[in-house]
């Protein structure tokens, strides 16, 4: 098992730039494949990026693309994503998830989720 923590989340103005981190605990993190996601409020659950299981692989959803970066530090057991450019539209609740196998844009096939962080951007 993994638990999953999200940290970093704020109030920005459009333009501006976070750094949301995500600390998993275990010594299985490394097996695991990891995403963001965010849900707005009265919207759906959405994905946002995800790494495979050494970082080499990312994947992004379009609106993000050029603008948001994952990463991750298997060694500390962190995964990470830098927005850029942020815009009034990306204000969410942020989760990281996690899912053995390879990454998915899907929220249901991830199997650990964090609590979420709450990203606002004023306009």
């Amino acid at each position: 098992q993994v638990q999953l923590v999200e940290s970093g989340g704020g109030l920005v103005q459009a333009g501006g730039s976070l750094r949301l981190s995500c600390a998993a605990s275990g010594r299985t993190f490394s097996r695991y494949s990891m995403g963001w996601f965010r849900q707005a409020p009265g919207k759906e659950r959405e994905f946002v990026a995800a790494c495979g299981r050494s970082g080499g692989a990312t994947y992004y959803t379009d609106s993000v693309k050029g603008r948001f970066t994952i990463s991750r530090g298997n060694a500390e057991n962190m995964v990470y994503l830098e927005m850029n450019s942020l815009k009034p539209e990306d204000t969410a609740v942020y989760y990281c998830a996690a899912k053995t196998g390879t990454p998915d844009t899907l929220s249901t096939v991830y199997n650990y989720w964090g609590q979420g962080t709450q990203v606002t951007v004023s306009s």
